[in-house]
């Protein structure tokens, strides 16, 4: 017999499925879902884990935070704790009933790792259980039927260096956030988390804020002007661009006429390139260009992934191989009815030449459709397979063309030009909307012709301070700094928003204890949140992989690293608890106290039971208290409720955020709990 063991159980029961050509018998042991069938005369059994069923972990003497020498908790060894025991032990009593284990988890380095834990569970009951690997891009009939025809062998260092990175991020994030929390007294549900990518990201959010909080705006002064001709308007402006000196400005705007003349009329073809296939990183910056999470896409992608829509989404590879049927695709997706007139299109050209990128990697494709919905799919899944469609078509279209056109025009001998975009050939910006095809449209203009003057302006403007992070730039920022991974930055931006270090959906602002951290960090030991530590440890990562290093050897240079850093920390506790604490402050104080006569302030407290509330700083004398949802950042309005005319308070959670008074027998509560309970059902 033969046990295939998958990675999830959604992408489990479709391997079976596509394996059994048909419905597979299921079983449920005590929670563990496996299924059964018979191929080409050997039974086989699909067994899906729920993705890592091992925890790392330190020796439990070291779980106390209180009394622990970080120092020693640098060196400690790394277990691998049982996390999913019901699985576990279904693997260990059934072992003995196989002969050979096929691993169909996701081919990248944690799928091997993945595989790498149940092998060992499954060793100690059958140690001589023959081994498989089915690598596959797509969980379609035709990759998996060819990946089960050509089974190769697990890759035990590919294994090794996803279980490196694991143990570095236990090792980097447990001493820095027992560090923090301790020296600031943070302790419970709010510690402060920091970690080897974590905090370098934190600290481009920092920077960038602190950029933009010393930038001076800069006056200066542009002149424009509305023509006519034929009844037409168009803009034109004053060819110096930006004016920096207001008394030149004013002298070019009291040069006026009644008539302009067209001194010149220049036009150029542009050729605008169609997009480059979406690897990871491409992916999660289009998606949250459309109002997605980076985490929120990821997740959709996966699900999509699984039930066999679109291809592996974590993949750093912008160049299609020629494996890959791009015609048998789009024949595919004609099924899908808003696709069928572009579909059609694409299928009457004679050849099929997608894009290429510079990153030819071997692993997987890009991100593609490879399946039509055979049921209807939610609104968000619909969003991101629409995405990833389109982005296919685009690909595959033509470039577009436009035509540019700039127009000199004297106005009382002071130059103005006006500048339009026509498009001769839309390509591949008809399939792809997310890219509008912005157009200017000027008037039939010859170099001699007279223009009449309806309108000239003078407009008084300041230079901008560099823009916020937004998720999408944040990953292509950390995809160049070699920060994380393409299958983990979105979730440590997710973990900075669930940390409460930042809020903005769109732009990302950090709060004061993001400040305080970094500062601290960066003042005592600037090696923790600079870009280059962790790029280098990635690179021995990958080093790892190729089989060039150790896995032992990796970790230790990441232990000694941490250790120098920490020296300094522990030499400045004093200092960095003083300034964390002050920012914790500054975070938490919300309102004035509501009870008359007191002078306190209403911040957020954390009790004995672990739940937040407000409390007053003037406690015990004023034991003023208000309950608080236990989840999400909070952030004090302006506005007082119009029920009660307590303070109000916004409420933000993720993507969710809503608004909500602080008094409990406000009526306004029975509103937010209707809205939270819809939400929650959305999920």
């Amino acid at each position: 017999m033969d046990l295939v063991i998958a990675e999830k159980p959604i992408a489990g029961k479709r391997i079976a499925e596509l394996l059994a050509g048909g419905k597979v018998k299921e079983e449920n042991h005590h929670g563990a879902v496996f299924y059964s069938f018979e191929k080409d005369g050997r039974s086989m059994f699909v067994f899906p884990l729920k993705g890592h069923i091992k925890d790392v972990d330190f020796p439990k003497h070291f779980a106390p935070w209180l009394g622990t020498d970080l120092s020693k908790l640098t060196n400690a060894e790394v277990l691998y704790a049982e996390k999913e025991k019901g699985i576990i032990s279904l693997l260990k009593s059934r072992a003995p009933d196989f002969k050979r284990v096929i691993f169909a988890t996701d081919s990248d380095r944690e799928g091997e790792s993945i595989a790498l834990e149940a092998l060992v569970c499954l060793k100690e009951t059958n140690k001589g259980i023959e081994i498989k690997r089915a690598n596959f891009s797509a969980i379609t009939a035709e990759e998996i039927n060819q990946a089960f025809s050509e089974l190769g062998e697990l890759d035990y260092n590919f294994a090794d260096s996803a279980d490196a990175r694991r143990e570095i991020d236990l090792i980097w994030g447990a001493v820095l956030t027992r560090f923090l929390s301790l020296v600031s007294g943070q302790l419970g549900k709010e510690f402060l988390s920091a970690g080897r990518v974590q905090s370098p990201t934190l600290a481009l959010i920092v920077d960038r804020e602190k950029e933009i909080l010393a930038f001076k705006a800069m006056a200066y002064w542009e002149l424009q002007a509305t023509f006519e001709k034929n009844k037409e308007k168009f803009l034109a402006f004053h060819k110096a661009g930006r004016f920096w000196e207001k008394e030149k400005a004013e002298s070019a705007f009291a040069k006026k006429a009644d008539y302009g003349t067209v001194m010149k009329v220049t036009k150029s073809e542009k050729t605008i390139a169609k997009p480059l296939p979406f690897n990871t990183t491409t992916f999660l910056r289009a998606a949250t260009a459309i109002g997605f999470s980076a985490a929120g896409a990821m997740s959709v992608a996966e699900t999509l992934y699984q039930r066999g829509l679109i291809s592996y989404p974590r993949t750093d590879n912008t160049v299609f191989p020629p494996s890959i049927n791009l015609r048998k695709i789009l024949e595919q997706l004609m099924r899908v009815e808003p696709f069928y007139k572009i579909v059609e299109e694409l299928l009457a050209k004679k050849s099929l030449v997608p894009s290429r990128g510079a990153s030819a990697t071997k692993d997987h494709p890009p991100i593609h459709p490879v399946d039509f919905p055979k049921e209807k799919l939610s609104e968000q899944e619909w969003k991101i397979y629409e995405l990833v469609c389109r982005r296919f078509f685009a690909v595959l279209g033509d470039d577009a063309l436009v035509e540019n056109l700039s127009v000199d025009i004297d106005l009382a001998g002071e130059p103005y030009v006006a500048r339009g975009q026509l498009y001769l050939k839309l390509g591949w910006k008809k399939f792809y909307p997310y890219s509008k095809a912005s157009e200017v449209i000027l008037p039939k203009l010859e170099q001699g012709d007279r223009v009449k003057l309806i309108e000239l302006e003078l407009l008084a403007k300041e230079t901008k301070p560099p823009a916020r992070y937004s998720q999408g730039t944040l990953i292509k920022t950390m995809a160049e700094l070699g920060l994380g991974t393409k299958s983990t930055r979105h979730e440590t931006i997710q973990k900075l928003y669930f940390r409460h270090y930042i809020h903005g959906a769109k732009a990302i602002e950090p709060n004061k204890i993001a400040f305080a951290v970094i500062d601290s960090l960066e003042k005592f030991d600037g090696v923790i949140v600079k870009p280059k530590m962790t790029s280098e440890l990635e690179k021995e990562m990958d080093e790892i992989a190729a089989g060039k290093k150790g896995k032992k050897l990796v970790v230790d240079d990441s232990r000694e690293m941490l250790l120098e850093a920490l020296k300094e920390l522990l030499k400045n506790k004093n200092e960095i608890g003083m300034a964390l604490r002050m920012a914790l402050r500054a975070d938490s104080h919300k309102f004035p106290c509501t009870r008359e006569g007191c002078k306190g302030m209403l911040v957020v407290r954390t009790g004995k039971t672990g739940k937040r509330f407000l409390g007053c700083t003037a406690y015990p004398a004023c034991t003023n208290i208000f309950p608080l949802p236990q989840k999400g950042s909070i952030s004090a309005m302006d506005k007082k409720c119009e029920h009660c005319g307590h303070p109000m308070i916004m409420v933000k959670n993720g993507r969710y955020s809503f608004k909500m008074c602080i008094s409990p027998g406000c009526k306004s509560k029975e509103e937010w709990k209707a809205r939270n309970e819809k939400k929650e059902q959305a999920k």
